[in-house]
């Protein structure tokens, strides 16, 4: 049970919530939280927050469905801010995103770590704006079948490597095989965040269905 008293709520009785997924890892949204909500939180196993606006609780997913299974509750070290690890059933952001966050607003170009994002962000790039030389804007410039070609030869390339047990080259094609993947994304207009959610909405279905074979 999460003893309140030791945390450290603002003058208002508030104390604000970051809910990651507990899967990934990724931010999905921030939040508030009072003394009731926690409380709520824990009977049912689902985020619960307290709406400034509204002046009221409210438990996310309550109106569409998209509930945060909480798996855990954290705080950090000074006890005024909690980390929430959860398992969401679909979108977490009110636009109908995987997450709040999605907004970039400034990358250091040094420190540009690799992210399928930021790859993703790449990929569409060169669909939005053609590149002479480049490979996929070569493939945007052929069209759905010849992406289509090409995810069908890489798909054949990862079996193939897979049935020799070569690690390597299984790997390697695995990747082609995805970029391939995340070109056809763009094409059709499909992000990640799209595929993120119905993972999530998968796995909670599952979760369900286990619940009910053993009740």
């Amino acid at each position: 049970m999460i003893d309140v008293s030791k945390l450290k709520l603002n003058e208002y009785g508030l104390i604000p919530a970051i809910v990651t997924d507990s899967r990934s890892g990724k931010v999905l949204m921030m939040a508030y939280m009072n003394k009731d909500s926690i409380e709520r939180t824990e009977q049912t196993g689902l985020a619960c927050f307290w709406s400034r606006s509204r002046n009221q609780l409210w438990t996310k997913g309550e109106t569409s469905g998209n509930f945060l299974h909480v798996v855990s509750v954290t705080s950090d070290c000074d006890s005024d801010t909690l980390l929430i690890s959860a398992l969401p059933d679909g979108p977490a952001c009110h636009t109908g995103a995987y997450s709040c966050f999605t907004n970039e607003l400034w990358r250091c170009e040094e420190e540009n770590a690799f992210s399928l994002q930021s790859l993703m962000e790449l990929i569409k790039g060169r669909k939005a704006e053609k590149k002479d030389g480049s490979y996929t804007s070569y493939l945007f410039e052929k069209g759905l079948d010849k992406i289509l070609k090409k995810i069908g030869e890489e798909s054949t390339e990862v079996i193939i490597a897979a049935k020799a047990c070569d690690k390597k080259d299984t790997v390697y094609e695995i990747a082609d095989l995805t970029y391939h993947v995340l070109v056809l994304m763009a094409e059709a207009g499909i992000s990640i965040d799209d595929i993120y959610s119905e993972l999530a909405s998968r796995h909670v279905i599952d979760k369900k269905i286990k619940q009910e074979k053993m009740t």
